[in-house]
């Protein structure tokens, strides 16, 4: 007879499945915990545009699994999940490995859509990866050193005429950033700043439809304070983009505009292996992401469970029995951001603890406390709670400093926070300019200590709110077994 296996295994290592796996080490889970990822460094996304213009090096913002799951007593698979059997509770690997598992945990987050536009995927630099980021910096340096040995105005024109598409807290800080960033590089080579060009290609408004769409006039002002202002073209759809040139489409008229780059913002399509699971399509939203139940938990397969972007989470509410499909109508799905994917993490290993102790599960109630947005180098918007908006240096300063607060783990968050510091501070400033950052910088460093400190010693009241819920498994306490 086959001994069961008692280990959770967690397929993806971004903010979901990562602070999954951190919070079941600091509890003590008594059953082995594997993550698997195909690559070998977490990548902080929010952070990837910093290290794009050089503001953070690799370490503060992809630092390696090694670092973060060192002592943690987590096992890291660096493999890539080629199907995943609900039914038999195996993950299958590419490598030709399987693991068995009691409990699974699927973080798999979103891939880039393309939706059918032609030469988008073949033309267009996604910005989800650090090897996005490499790629697109190279790309970027070869145009401006090309540009700045041609006589030809019309050709050194199209090599310094970027386009971003997408309008969305993505577009709009990629837009920001390269507005301050290629001037600059530019610059440095002897070129003519104003030869630049950075347009920002929405089908509508900006922002429209997300959490951050109430920050919509202030981003617009941002925008054109750039070194060189963003330009903004709206209302139209992208219907095709070739090596050189993006097509789109207005008011049933076609238009083309030359570009030496293109990159590509808008939306997400749903991960493929979760496309793939035996999920039925009631349990799915329009796009087949996954629905999952107050704690969770798959609906079908309650040893499952699942966060962060490959989901849609509504608020639950009050009523703790609703299923994931009886959630109100009127409910706004949780937006795809870090702070959310974050909190899903711990109300996971939470309710995996209560799993194997026997205790009952929680509903999670995921606290959105306000918004981030990069505006440019040194640029940027803090949204406190939708009541308190700072912008300039104080809402850069601000937006860092939170994100450093979040980073896994204690000492990575200490060693790049005071980096951070290091170079925002001291690094190449005017002795007032310095003076004022390094009073802010010692508040925000005071509120990220005392962050941390409640987060691990109160993180049930200081991150999450849990409601009592029957638990859906079996209430066997389980203890650590050999696979």
């Amino acid at each position: 007879m086959t001994n069961p296996i008692y280990q959770t295994v967690i397929v993806g290592g971004g903010f979901a499945g990562l602070f999954t796996a951190l919070h079941l080490s600091y509890q003590h889970y008594p059953r082995t915990i594997i993550l698997i990822d195909q690559h070998d460094r977490f990548c902080f996304k929010p952070l990837l545009y910093e290290y794009l213009s050089g503001e953070m090096d690799a370490n503060q913002v992809v630092p390696s699994y090694a670092e973060l799951l060192h002592r943690s007593g987590v096992i890291f698979v660096q493999d890539t999940v080629q199907a995943i059997d609900l039914h038999q509770r195996q993950i299958h690997l590419v490598s030709g490995d399987s693991y068995g598992y009691s409990n699974l945990v699927l973080t798999l987050g979103s891939v880039t859509g393309y939706f059918d536009v032609e030469g988008a995927q073949e033309y267009a630099f996604s910005f989800r990866t650090q090897a996005d980021a490499i790629a697109l910096a190279h790309h970027l340096r070869d145009c401006l050193q090309r540009a700045i040995q041609l006589n030809d105005p019309e050709q050194r024109r199209q090599l310094l005429t970027l386009a971003v598409i997408g309008g969305g807290p993505s577009g709009v800080e990629m837009a920001a950033t390269l507005a301050d960033l290629i001037p600059q590089w530019y610059i440095e080579m002897g070129g003519n700043q104003s030869e630049v060009r950075i347009v920002l290609v929405n089908h509508g408004k900006l922002l429209e439809g997300d959490i951050n769409s109430q920050l919509r006039e202030t981003v617009e002002k941002e925008l054109q304070k750039r070194t060189v202002p963003v330009e903004l073209l709206l209302g139209v759809a992208v219907t095709a983009i070739h090596p050189n040139m993006i097509e789109y489409k207005r008011d049933d008229q076609t238009s083309n505009l030359a570009v030496g780059t293109v990159i590509w913002t808008t939306g997400t399509n749903t991960h493929p292996l979760i496309k793939s699971l035996p999920i039925p399509d009631e349990h799915r939203d329009k796009h087949g992401q996954l629905k999952v139940t107050p704690t969770l938990q798959l609906p079908d397969f309650p040893e499952v469970f699942a966060g962060g972007d490959c989901t849609v989470n509504l608020q639950p509410s009050s009523d703790t029995q609703k299923s994931a499909e009886a959630q109100p109508p009127k409910a706004i799905p949780l937006p795809p951001t870090a702070q959310v994917a974050y909190q899903q993490g711990y109300a996971i290993a939470s309710n995996l603890q209560s799993l194997a102790l026997g205790d009952e599960l929680k509903t999670a109630e995921v606290n959105l406390r306000g918004t981030l947005l990069k505006l440019g180098l040194e640029n940027g918007v803090a949204n406190i709670f939708n009541t308190v908006e700072l912008t300039g240096e104080v809402g850069h300063l601000i937006r860092q400093g939170t994100y450093l607060e979040l980073l896994p783990t204690p000492v990575h968050d200490f060693k790049a926070t005071s980096k951070w510091l290091k170079d925002e501070l001291f690094e190449q400033r005017s002795p007032k300019s310095m003076l004022k950052n390094l009073a802010l910088g010692f508040f925000l460093f005071a509120v990220g200590f005392v962050g941390i400190t409640l987060l691990i010693s109160h993180t049930s009241k200081d991150q999450i709110q849990l409601k009592s819920s029957p638990s859906q498994t079996s209430k066997g306490k389980d203890r650590l077994l050999p696979d």
